[in-house]
């Protein structure tokens, strides 16, 4: 990207004219020094939308005024609550709204997509992820391969990094899918690698995975609400994410699963709960489960209303904002400022580990600081007291996020200018 300026006049300029500005209102920003910090944490933990406030008093006054009643005769009757976040969910991930659910969290989710989609063999009982990945999906990969009596020593297979800063060439994907294939079960890989904020093709792994015979699904924590994703174009067999990063659902929110179409009445093996069954005979309370095609079908309980108000107020800004292609094209351009204001303010401190190409990243950007760790420690401290909130990730990445809801340029440019001001303490 070009045309870039690294001055405030220029930052200001491009926000003044930012058509999606007003939604920065729409969120409550940590206050620094009597004014707003600049929040660079949107991959970890979104910021809390001014609506959610409205949206849990009304299910808490309809549960005083109503009680049992709210299911039914509620402003937003509870029976049918997590519906009410199907379709503003399902096109923010690219899915069919038979296809997500928001339901548990997404541990919980990933174990019982591989209760359903990991069904290891002698011959088939691997299964494939990147080396490094969330500790997470780490766990609940090796337990799934114990649980069923493999040995994680040879039936986990990682994938090792081979690219700068530690990312995963394509080349090394295919040629591991082609390797291992025959005997793979699953392939088990994130959308976005949460330390160095690579993103993976999706679609091309699918389609070189179940060339294979193996079945496919995806961790999108870091993904969604952040990249245009196509679930349903892709073809993967299933997928989870949280809702809690880039969109805004709070600390522990319910988090989101995709089951593909042609799973939707498939008598696959799964781990069966009431509010799964059929919802047209449900409450006929037979002792025969008969799951509700689709996604619903793997719901285990009744939904956490309360935890699905702050969702739903969330989604409904994304509606307002014209849904993703609108929030990329901005993240794009503000994720390329940032770079290159380091890239031209700071190349000779940091070192930017996500990849340079904007189809290969999402808004979050990894630097390292090229002193050594303790001088990444420093600086990250030093960040935090001037209100400038990232993450640390070990063993030596800060992350800083644009998040396209309530970042500005402006924002960009007072990070750089803070590292720059911390550079001038190291001499």
């Amino acid at each position: 990207m070009t045309g870039f300026e690294a001055t405030r006049a220029w930052a200001d300029a491009q926000d003044a004219n930012d058509p999606l500005r007003a939604f920065r209102n729409a969120f409550h920003i940590p206050p620094h020094a009597g004014g707003d910090s600049l929040y660079f944490c949107g991959n970890s933990l979104g910021l809390q939308p001014k609506s959610v406030r409205t949206a849990i008093e009304a299910e808490l006054a309809d549960w005083a005024d109503l009680a049992v009643e709210a299911h039914f005769r509620g402003r937003s009757p509870w029976m049918h609550y997590h519906e009410y976040v199907r379709d503003a969910m399902a096109l923010v991930v690219g899915a069919q709204p038979h296809e997500v659910v928001a339901m548990n969290t997404l541990g919980v989710n990933l174990h019982l997509m591989m209760v359903s989609f990991y069904r290891p063999t002698a011959e088939r009982p691997a299964i494939l992820m990147e080396a490094g990945a969330f500790p997470t999906d780490r766990y609940a990969l090796e337990s799934q391969v114990r649980f069923h009596g493999f040995d994680p020593a040879t039936d986990l297979i990682e994938l090792t990094p081979d690219g700068p800063g530690g990312t995963l060439s394509a080349e090394s994907i295919e040629r591991a899918i082609a390797e291992h294939g025959h005997r793979v079960a699953l392939i088990m890989l994130p959308g976005v690698q949460y330390r160095t904020g690579q993103v993976f093709d999706l679609a091309t792994i699918v389609r070189l995975g179940h060339a294979q015979g193996c079945k496919v699904g995806f961790d999108l924590a870091h993904a969604v609400g952040n990249l245009p994703l196509a679930l349903h174009d892709s073809g993967a067999d299933f997928a989870v994410w949280c809702t809690y990063k880039y969109l805004n659902a709070g600390p522990g929110a319910v988090a989101g699963c995709f089951v593909h179409e042609r799973h939707a009445h498939a008598d696959v093996p799964r781990f069966a709960g009431w509010w799964g069954h059929d919802k047209g005979t449900r409450f006929q309370m037979g002792p025969q489960f008969v799951p509700t095609p689709g996604a619903d079908g793997w719901q285990l309980s009744n939904p956490p209303i309360l935890a699905l108000a702050p969702l739903r107020a969330s989604l409904d800004i994304f509606t307002q904002a014209g849904g993703m292609p609108r929030l990329v094209e901005k993240s794009r351009r503000l994720t390329g400022y940032l770079e290159w204001l380091i890239r031209t303010r700071l190349d000779d401190t940091l070192d930017v580990v996500t990849p340079a190409d904007p189809l290969q990243r999402g808004a979050q950007l990894s630097i390292r600081v090229r002193a050594g760790r303790e001088a990444g420690r420093d600086l990250f401290g030093y960040l935090e007291q001037h209100g400038i909130i990232g993450d640390w990730r070990e063993p030596d990445v800060i992350r800083l996020s644009p998040t396209p809801l309530y970042n500005r340029f402006a924002d960009c440019l007072g990070a750089v200018e803070a590292i720059e001001a911390w550079r001038g303490t190291q001499a």
